[in-house]
């Protein structure tokens, strides 16, 4: 951690070596679960145990073995559309002997177990039993503001499916931030991908990739962003525990393998934060 950069600070920080200001960033792109909504959390503990269920089991294996190999793969391709997923479900499925249905198949039941976990959120969004800022990572809304207050353009980019996008960051008050940029997971999987995203971002803004400041949770925007010559910051968020201000180390970890510049658990030192990183 570079402790000079830090110490305006209240929270946890962590600059990379490499990092340096960029007072040039114009463009700013935000992966949404994780990254900026809580609705979907614990949506480990929904897909899992359907991939337990379903992969076949061979000789010898324990059950603890084929959990850890179930939440291997699941991790290994978050950030990326879900049907990535169930397309290694399907994948593993056939290794093992048996016969897979269609990946599209596994993520609908997916999606239908996963409502039955979370439904009760957006009910409670809808019905104004919940405050949204409850389901936002701690500070999410305060880092928008100060964002588009500087003239930054928004953009949302998620591997879940666009249309649970649009309709999740609507209840949670935030969808005006992102206003037309919101981009989200197709059934059709080939037209959709984030670096398509940032790539487009790059063409119709006519503007070099430093000019792009990424924030996510998932190894896919951080590392898209740092190949195309972005900034990248890592929100190793601890979302069982909103505001706690730890890193969830499973994150950190990974987010600095694929080159993150700047890692923090939430958004409490936005002001801080973009001062650092957008003055020389």
């Amino acid at each position: 951690m570079n402790r000079a950069a830090a110490s305006a600070f209240i929270g946890r920080v962590e600059f990379t070596p490499a990092f340096a200001a960029r007072p040039q960033l114009s463009h700013v792109l935000f992966d949404f679960d994780g990254t900026l909504s809580l609705i979907r959390e614990g949506w480990p503990d929904v897909m899992v145990p359907m991939f337990v269920e379903l992969l076949p089991a061979v000789p010898g294996e324990t059950a603890a073995a084929r959990r850890q190999l179930c939440l291997d793969d699941i991790m290994r391709l978050n950030g990326k559309q879900t049907i990535y997923q169930m397309m290694q479900l399907a994948e593993r499925i056939k290794e093992r002997g048996g016969t897979p249905r269609e990946p599209l198949w596994y993520k609908h039941e997916y999606l239908r177990r996963l409502v039955e976990r979370i439904g009760h959120r957006t009910d409670g969004l809808r019905s104004g039993a919940l405050r949204a800022d409850d389901l936002l990572v701690f500070g999410a809304r305060a880092l928008l503001e100060m964002l588009q207050w500087r003239g930054l353009t928004l953009y949302l980019a998620s591997g879940t499916d666009e249309e649970f996008v649009k309709t999740e960051a609507a209840l949670l008050g935030v969808a005006d931030y992102f206003g037309r940029h919101i981009y989200g997971a197709q059934d059709n999987y080939q037209q959709f991908s984030k670096r398509m995203v940032i790539e487009r971002i790059l063409r119709e803004n006519h503007i070099p990739g430093a000019q792009l400041l990424s924030f996510g949770d998932g190894y896919v925007e951080i590392q898209n962003t740092k190949e195309l010559g972005g900034l990248a910051v890592a929100v190793a968020s601890d979302e069982a525990h909103n505001g706690s201000g730890r890193f969830d180390e499973w994150k950190r970890q990974r987010l600095l393998g694929v080159g993150a510049d700047i890692v923090i658990p939430d958004y409490r030192d936005a002001a801080p934060l973009l001062d650092r990183i957008l003055t020389t």
